[in-house]
């Protein structure tokens, strides 16, 4: 049965287990991520699953459920977190909630301290426009790094296909600012290792990639991309800015 929680500013599901120290959890890192490197992404999980237990969670920004489905593969019932900015397009949110009512996860939605009119309040209306930087410092790379608090290691979904600012992502690797151990088990997958994962597990897809999204982000920060473009050239279009802050 899947589940569906919702929290601000930090994950509410503890842990079964005491977390590892920091020297521990950079030699896990030195040890297995060359061995690794070319391992299948399954293997991936099972070893951070069998590694980490409950202090092991994968994020998912819900351009599609790949990540989510495979976990769920491996070890069902994985807390599948969800970072809401109050700024999802609809179909984005409406991806998160079919992912919680038809896959075997637990599905954790972690808030910003402050909801968008309280951030208005405080630092005037349409920072994203003003200041993205900030904006996303505030409604995303800060409530993820509270909202990791209970946890070890985690899996995001970045690919090395989707820009070249990423192609030194590696499969297992330590993530200074957070002191945790970041796994990337679809790394090495190109577009059409996704495609192929997705038609043959029919696994959700958000609509809006099949309506010219294809990097999918807060709604006022994302536009359509012509065919052949950068897929991520749509996010904070016009600017200098790439990437949110929660990779970097």
């Amino acid at each position: 049965m899947t589940a569906l929680s919702t929290t601000r500013a930090r994950a509410n599901r503890g842990s079964d287990t005491e977390g590892r120290d920091t020297d521990e959890l950079r030699e896990i890192v030195s040890h297995v991520g060359a061995e690794l490197e070319l391992a299948p992404a399954e293997d991936i999980i099972e070893w951070a699953v069998a590694t980490f237990g409950a202090r092991f969670c994968i994020t998912s920004s819900m351009g599609d459920a790949v990540l989510a489905h495979l976990a769920s593969t491996v070890a069902p019932g994985i807390d599948v977190v969800f970072l809401d900015t109050g700024y999802h397009f609809a179909e984005t949110v409406g991806t998160r909630d079919a992912v919680a009512a038809t896959m075997p996860v637990n599905l954790v939605t972690l808030l910003p301290k402050q909801t968008v009119a309280e951030q208005d309040a405080a630092y005037g209306p349409d920072l994203f426009q003003r200041d993205p930087d900030l904006c996303c410092a505030l409604r995303k790379v800060a409530p993820l790094r509270e909202g990791l608090a209970s946890y070890d290691a985690w899996a995001t979904g970045l690919r090395r296909a989707e820009t070249h600012d990423r192609v030194i992502a590696p499969v297992v690797g330590w993530d200074e600012g957070k002191q945790k151990v970041k796994v990337s088990p679809l790394a090495r997958w190109s577009d059409d290792d996704v495609d192929r994962y997705i038609d043959e597990h029919g696994v959700l897809v958000n609509p809006l990639q099949y309506d010219g999204y294809p990097s999918i982000g807060c709604w006022p920060c994302t536009r359509r991309v012509a065919p052949g473009d950068d897929p991520r050239s749509g996010r904070w279009a016009g600017t200098n800015k790439t990437e949110c802050g929660i990779h970097i």
